[in-house]
């Protein structure tokens, strides 16, 4: 029997979190204050995401998420799930602009490897609810940081110590195992976050991390093209992987600013992922020439021209006319919308409603209609 893909990236899609609801920070305060226990904290849990469920169903969207609504961090929680990784308090100071973070970070202590992840249970539960309030049209997606955000960002390493490539082969091995566990749990949408990639966004940084690795920027660039390549290569042909990228989303602040110009052909003519999410909110991420490098034709490219930072709702004309732009580079069918990040990598959340948020939703789907249905 033939294997059907998901037909994603749809038109109007999004990065996959939302906003903490009042409930679930309420019962999230209470468990840390030790009020109430962790089965009473995933009842408040299960709730919330049923009712997320059944609102982006309602808005029409199709790809739905349980919005990270069990995760502090969009990264930390899943990677501090993996072998050999742990989460730990640090004195790492954020590079946010005009924010601080919790000073939380991962280190390495044992051989990497994939078990038993306690977010294939969460997995489980959204894809369940999916078919529960669905028609059949939505997809449950499900996101989790790149391998690049374990092999590039440690904080600490007691294991490996300085041996990249065993460090290397064991990531992409366990990422291997993660993909195929999502994948029989019933994930046909996987999407890796991946803010790596700003390393290579501006000559300031481009140099630190030149500097750090000790590594020609090539060859830099070239190694995180590998590792997520090795990692999705053995992907089930019916499961659909996306990337997403951004320049950083804490309380609707950013990390850095510059265009994919330095990396345009690594992302765009050398990554087999299905779909790449792309930060094109505003001109910290440059213009759209780096676009021209665009070679898969099987790939669809989300346009992320609807920012999640701040509550106004952007000139539907102007995000037509950029969409149009875009498609200077990139034929419209390989094409899509989305908010340029999530409304929450993290718990605390960007600085805007929930209505707000969902202003910002409907917006996308409204455009995308106009942009690809209406027309």
């Amino acid at each position: 029997m033939t294997k059907t893909l998901v037909k994603a990236p749809f038109k109007a899609d999004h990065v996959g979190s939302f906003l903490r609801t009042t409930p679930l920070k309420e019962a999230r305060e209470a468990y840390a204050n030790g009020k109430i226990n962790k089965a009473d904290l995933k009842s408040v849990e299960d709730k919330e995401i049923e009712k997320l469920v059944q609102k982006q169903i309602e808005v029409g969207l199709k790809s739905i998420t349980d919005g990270e609504f069990r995760r502090s961090w969009w990264h930390l929680d899943f990677l501090s799930g993996l072998e050999g990784v742990e989460e730990f308090e640090t004195e790492y100071i954020s590079q946010f602009k005009g924010a601080k973070t919790k000073n939380k970070a991962i280190r390495v202590v044992g051989k990497v490897d994939f078990n038993h992840h306690y977010m294939l249970e969460h997995f489980t539960f959204l894809k369940e609810a999916v078919e529960q309030y669905g028609d059949g049209s939505q997809v449950a997606k499900f996101s989790i940081p790149s391998p690049n955000m374990l092999f590039t960002r440690i904080q600490e390493d007691t294991y490996y110590k300085g041996s990249r490539d065993q460090f290397y082969h064991d990531t992409v091995a366990a990422y291997q195992k993660a993909i195929q566990a999502f994948y029989d749990a019933g994930c046909r949408y996987l999407q890796l976050d991946d803010t790596s990639w700003i390393d290579f966004v501006s000559e300031e940084r481009i140099n630190a991390v030149v500097e750090k690795l000790g590594m020609d920027v090539k060859d830099i660039i070239d190694t995180r093209v590998s590792c997520l390549n090795d990692a999705i290569s053995k992907k089930p042909e019916d499961m659909l992987i996306t990337m997403h990228i951004c320049r950083g989303n804490f309380r609707s602040t950013y990390i850095t600013s510059g265009g994919y110009d330095t990396i345009s052909d690594a992302i765009f003519a050398n990554l087999h992922v299905d779909g790449l999410f792309l930060e094109y909110d505003d001109n910290r991420s440059g213009d759209f020439e780096p676009l021209k490098s665009f070679t898969r034709n099987n790939q669809t490219v989300v346009l992320g021209l609807v920012t999640s930072k701040f509550p106004t709702l952007e000139d539907a004309k102007v995000i037509k006319r950029r969409i149009q732009e875009a498609s200077e580079y990139i034929p419209l069918e390989n094409l899509s919308l989305s908010p340029q990040c999530g409304f929450a990598s993290t718990e605390e959340g960007n600085e805007l409603t929930e209505e707000e948020q969902w202003n910002k939703i409907n917006h996308v789907i409204q455009i995308a209609q106009d942009v690809w249905t209406n027309n």
